[in-house]
Formats: C-alpha cells, structure tokens, sequence
C-alpha cells in the first residue's frame, strides 16, 4: 500500500472558474456554492483558490479514527451488532451553533506539524478496515466532521472499499450538491441524514443554512436510490426544535417516502456557542418520539 507521509494537494472535483481574469473559482459541491477569491478559502475551511484552482486541503487528513460499534454513528437497522471503521477529517460547511465535534467541524486542516492529525491515504484506510473483519468490522464510515467537504478522499476510499467488498456508510448534514450525491452514492451502502429541525429559520439563524437543500438530498436518495440504507436523526433542543407539532411534521413528511425510514430523537448536551438550554427532559423525548410513531414505524430516542 502506497502512503501519503505529507499533506497533499489534491485538485477538487465539482468547480467552475468565474469570468473576468480574476482567478476567481466557484465551488460546486454545496448549495453555498462559494465564489472563492485566491488564496481564500471556502465555508467549510478545507477547500481553498490556489492560483485560480481549486483544491481539497483535508485530502488524507485524518483527525479521528475508532472501530465503533453500527448503533453509535447511528444505524438501528443496516447490520445490527456490527462494527464500522469510523474516519473523520476537518471542515463543515455548516456553523451549527450545538456543534458537539465544533474542534475539527469549525476549523481547517492544522499545520502538518503540529501533531493533531494523521495523514492516510484512500488505499491505507481501505486496507485498515480490511484488517479489522476479523472483529466484526464491515466497512468504513465517513463522519465525526462533515464528510462531504472532504469528497474527493471519501469517494476514492469509498470505491477502494466497495472492490474490497466492504460496505460504506456516510453520516452527513445532507447539505450537499445533487451533482456530489449522484458521483459518490453508487459506492454508498447507507447514510444518516441529520435534519436538524424543520424550519428554515432555524436553519438560517442556528446553522448558517437553510431546510430545502436537506429536504432536497432525503427526496433524492429516496427517489434515485432506495438500495442505500437511509436513517434520519434529528438533535432535539428545547424551545427551538421541541415542540409537538414540528416533530410530528417532520415524521409526517418523512413517512411520504417510507413509513419505514428509521428517525433517531436524540437528546442535546449543550456545547460551543450553545451553552443553554439545558437538554430535554427524557420524558419528553419520549412523548415526542410517540408523536412521532403516528407516522412512523422506526423511531427512536438517543443519548438518554
């Protein structure tokens, strides 16, 4: 297996030049679609203008790596009682106020010296996850950071991964290009889609984003692929995304695709910039999960 000792450079896919001798890019990848001068970096803080290109400064960049169990990323039903190989690198292109991983989401790639990552290449992580079948491992998945600013490292690894007949699994904000999903979902076995509330207001003011993208990404993968696993988890915050009714609308909307699709309730720990309310009280959760279950088969609650 061939290693990357040294951060590499690598050319990021999904990328236009803008008009007017600037060297001026926009990215593709999400719906920000950031118009990036040079030298500048994009929303996300890994994809950075050299020289009027475009590249993908987290490619191999690896802040956190554990052999999890299947439940935790969470996936109640796709291989139950398994492990996965988690990987995670830097960069989100939300600012999720709550953020609980906001040390590796809401930073660049750190200096390559400064010891706080490791660097592996697409090859060495697919052969990692290949060595640990023997403890119950069945694949890989993309998490911890936002997994789809680092895209190009995540579909390599991924296609690497499926050739070792191994399983990929994305847990993803969702907020996301339809042209990334449609290059990378082939290689997909499942996802979890965090749909972080069902009102644009909160997407705009807690997470610097907006609902349609996600609603958008959840449509599409249950439209255009419905042999990926999809599982939704929704972080209930009091007084923002708490009350009765916008859980029950978002399990409403939801069972339109499947009544079957899992929903994973799961209780806030207040972190970063969020530091009230405190979390919810756990018979709550669970009354709302019941609310939920009018819609839906599959609903669970979380960190209580």
């Amino acid at each position: 297996m061939k290693g990357v000792t040294d951060q590499k450079h690598c050319k990021a896919l999904l990328q236009e030049s803008l008009s007017g001798g600037s060297n001026r890019v926009r990215c593709l990848l999400c719906p920000h679609r950031c118009e990036i001068d040079e030298g500048s970096l994009g929303r996300c803080r890994v994809r950075q203008n050299i020289e009027g290109v475009l590249y993908a400064l987290s490619y191999g960049a690896v802040s956190s790596l554990a052999l999890d169990p299947i439940e935790k990323k969470p996936f109640t039903q796709f291989h139950p009682g398994s492990f996965i190989l988690s990987a995670g690198s830097f960069g989100c292109n939300l600012g999720c106020k709550f953020c609980q991983n906001h040390e590796i989401s809401q930073h660049s790639v750190p200096d390559p010296d400064s010891g706080l990552f490791g660097m592996l290449s697409p090859d060495e992580l697919a052969f990692r996850a290949m060595s640990f079948k023997d403890r119950g491992n069945i694949g890989v998945a993309y998490t911890y950071n936002e997994p789809f600013v680092n895209y190009e490292f995540m579909l390599e690894t991924a296609q690497l991964v499926r050739t070792a007949d191994m399983l990929n699994a994305v847990v993803t904000n969702g907020y996301v290009s339809t042209d990334a999903l449609e290059g990378i979902l082939p290689f997909i076995d499942a996802v979890n889609i965090d749909l972080k509330a069902f009102s644009d207001s909160f997407y705009r003011y807690v997470c610097g984003g907006s609902l349609a993208p996600v609603q958008h990404s959840i449509a599409f993968i249950a439209e255009h692929y419905p042999r990926c696993h999809m599982e939704i988890t929704t972080l209930v915050i009091p007084g923002l995304n708490s009350s009765e009714n916008e859980i029950k609308e978002i399990a409403r909307w939801l069972s339109t695709f499947s009544p079957e699709i899992p929903l994973h309730l799961t209780r806030h720990h207040p972190a970063w910039k969020m530091t009230s309310p405190e979390p919810i009280e756990p018979y709550e959760l669970n009354m709302l999960a019941q609310t939920a279950r009018e819609f839906l088969r599959n609903v669970y609650v979380g960190n209580v």
